[in-house]
């Protein structure tokens, strides 16, 4: 079964149903995410599609990373 993931809930929402997500995070380049005390600050109002354009990262490189972890995201 596939877990999915929206672009527009929060990473703070998302790594606490899906606490493996912040390993998948830092690996695309989302190093802010293992800061003591950052998911409970900008973790809590920072939503993927948000944290992309900030860091420039391409989507379609976030999905694959996500669905080789089993997840699917959805808009």
């Amino acid at each position: 079964m596939s877990k999915t993931l929206s672009l527009q809930e929060s990473v703070y929402d998302l790594v606490t149903r899906h606490p493996e997500i912040t390993g998948i995070m830092v690996e695309l380049g989302f190093h802010d995410i293992a800061k003591p005390g950052m998911l409970q600050t900008a973790g809590r109002f920072m939503n993927l599609s948000k944290g992309m354009k900030l860091k420039k990262i391409d989507p379609e490189t976030v999905r694959q990373a996500f669905e080789r972890h089993g997840f699917t995201i959805v808009e």
